[in-house]
């Protein structure tokens, strides 16, 4: 444990560097890609997932959006004929979300922009050990909020 001090102060900087860079990434992004970073990030966990999709409530808690706003989301991008959204056959309160052909093409094409502005606008910035510090320290944050919310 630190103390308070410490830990605003990194929760400070996590914030800081969280916007600096997002908003960098989706400045390439926007040039250089035909979707915005946040459909990407929703395409990324649904191929991810596999064939089988995500229900709509699993990918909410994936993404970091509101689940009014994943659903808003879905709802673009299927018009958009990147996603489709499936009612559950055997459960009429779950819907499902699925990539469709051209939301992997997208993501394909999005990829290569999305991958260096991660480089250029984070990874650039530390060393190797700093990375894996981060990500370890962050992981373990990660872990302890799902574990209190009660997620595995």
């Amino acid at each position: 444990m630190n103390d308070r001090g410490s830990g605003l102060k990194a929760w400070r900087a996590l914030l800081l560097a969280h916007s600096a860079a997002v908003r960098a990434i989706e400045s390439d992004v926007q040039r250089g890609a035909r979707i915005p970073l946040t459909w990407y990030d929703v395409l990324l966990e649904l191929k991810g997932a596999g064939p089988d999709g995500l229900r709509m409530n699993e990918l909410a808690e994936r993404v970091v959006l509101s689940r009014t706003r994943v659903s808003r989301l879905v709802d673009e991008m299927a018009r958009s004929g990147l996603v489709r959204k499936e009612q559950d056959t055997t459960d009429k309160r779950v819907v499902w979300a699925l990539v469709t052909d051209d939301g992997r093409a997208a993501l394909r094409e999005t990829a290569p922009v999305y991958l260096e502005g991660i480089e250029r606008h984070f990874s650039t910035h530390l060393t190797d050990e700093e990375a894996e510090v981060i990500a370890a320290a962050l992981l373990k944050v990660s872990r302890g909020g799902r574990d209190e919310l009660g997620f595995r």
